[in-house]
């Protein structure tokens, strides 16, 4: 195997990165030296905490179009739209600050005569988190910023594909001062990433990632008897009631369905429309659609990128053939996206009608810009077949009678349930899914318990 790996820029397929794997016993080195700086990072107060990590995020943010620039080249989101993901997780960022003191504050029970009782956060220790690059520094830094305002020292592994945001937080957390160990990257092999999830210094991971992967990281941690938290992929749908409002309506759930090419762990992959509004729905749509504007990503002009790979274009070529095949019915001309070609990662949106759950492309993840719309005659039919999956992580229903809405939203199988939006992290609510959207909760308050135990305190005052 080679000891070096590079990352192929979408854009024209050079290579954009070059870098070498460590050795092991560099790894070993690194593995120590977070377990020896965690131990000194806990005693820190958690001002100290928390100012040092907001110097952090504004290191960071000075750097912004910088950042924006890697990010559009490495895994190909248009420039006009990546610098927001760099405000993004500044806005999550600094809301993860402003909620450690509530997240983190010991709880104190009723006072009992003769005894002190509380509960405390204990830091677990050394974190090992696990990136993806589809949204590189958002879904980092739902691990990275509470695992260090918690006490913990972390590794961050990030993907093949964006090494360099892996190094730029680093750069950014040195330049606010953090002690130099608490907060390490390593560029990995799946084989050694295998191995340090076995280490017995790594005492949490945080992986977000493919459902294959998540089994994989589970596998790999069995036996260990350590947290993991799991942030897996999503099919998530949206519900347009006959009350909705249309417009609005197709452009939240169209954007949501093709921002970052459809890239998202929580974009809306399937959407039911009640059939008095369906017609109307499909039309104004497919109208959205087509002023998508497919090019080269460093082109401020355009608003679809290439996804990241071309393997992962034609998987999803192969969905919307099958689906065809099958009955479904295209609406978006192939001649209209002229760079849609076979074998490259320019790949054309499309919007399907006439689908139904026989079809992958109703039932198992697209990640890339592709919508299927089914019709349907009741809310009972859409919840049922809102539920009839085996992802859940968002769903989204749109109406105008909130009442109602929510009743329905308590039917549903989800993580975060959205009247009226989709697509959207609120830092101060929790982040998790249920069934192959994975385990584990991170963002909120409770965000922090993935990166704590609790130690209990029953002191006898009376003797």
């Amino acid at each position: 195997m080679s000891n070096t790996f590079t990352t192929i820029s979408p854009i024209d397929d050079t290579t954009y990165v070059e870098r070498p794997y460590p050795r092991w016993d560099d790894i070993q080195v690194r593995l120590d030296k977070a377990r020896i700086a965690q131990r000194d990072w806990q005693k820190a107060p958690l001002a100290k905490r928390k100012a040092l990590c907001s110097k952090a995020i504004d290191a960071f943010v000075a750097k912004r179009n910088e950042i924006a620039e890697e990010i559009c080249w490495q895994m190909g989101r248009p420039i006009r739209s990546a610098v927001e993901e760099v405000h993004g997780m500044e806005e999550r960022a600094h809301a993860m600050i402003n909620l450690a003191e509530q997240g983190l504050a010991p709880i104190i029970l009723e006072k009992k005569t003769g005894f002190d009782r509380w509960i405390q956060h204990e830091p677990v220790g050394v974190v090992l988190v696990l990136a993806p690059w589809n949204y590189p520094y958002l879904t980092a830094i739902n691990a990275v910023l509470p695992a260090i305002l918690a006490g913990n020292s972390v590794i961050l592994k990030h993907s093949a594909q964006t090494p360099l945001c892996a190094e730029r937080l680093h750069e950014a957390f040195h330049a606010g001062g953090l002690p130099g160990d608490v907060f390490q990257y390593l560029h990995l092999t799946h084989d050694d990433t295998k191995t340090v999830i076995k280490d017995n210094r790594i005492n949490h991971i945080a992986f977000t990632g493919s459902v294959p992967g998540g089994k994989m990281v589970e596998k790999a941690a069995s036996g260990r008897f350590i947290g993991v938290g799991l942030e897996l992929g999503g099919k998530d749908p949206a519900y347009i009631r006959d009350d909705a409002d249309l417009p609005k309506a197709v452009d939240s759930t169209m954007d949501g369905a093709f921002a970052n090419s459809g890239q998202s762990c929580c974009a809306i992959e399937r959407i039911y429309v009640h059939e008095a509004i369906y017609d109307k729905f499909v039309k104004q749509a497919v109208g959205w659609v087509k002023k998508l504007r497919l090019g080269r990503p460093d082109d401020p002009e355009t608003t679809l990128g290439p996804v990241v790979r071309a393997g992962a274009a034609d998987f999803v070529r192969l969905q919307t053939r099958e689906a065809i095949k099958q009955g479904a019915v295209p609406h978006i001309a192939k001649d209209d996206f002229p760079l849609n070609k076979t074998g490259s990662p320019y790949l054309a949106p499309q919007l399907l009608t006439e689908v139904n759950h026989t079809m992958r492309v109703m039932t198992e993840e697209s990640f890339g810009p592709l919508i299927g719309i089914q019709k349907v005659s009741s809310d009972e039919e859409a919840i049922k077949l809102m539920n009839d999956s085996d992802y859940g992580l968002t769903a989204a229903i749109f109406t105008r009678d909130i009442d109602t809405g929510i009743e329905l939203g308590q039917q549903l199988d989800t993580g975060t349930f959205f009247i009226n939006r989709c697509d959207y992290l609120d830092p101060e609510l929790a982040w998790t899914g249920v069934k192959n959207s994975g385990h584990g909760c991170t963002l909120s308050i409770l965000g922090f318990e993935s990166f704590t135990r609790p130690k209990s305190f029953h002191i006898k005052t009376e003797f």
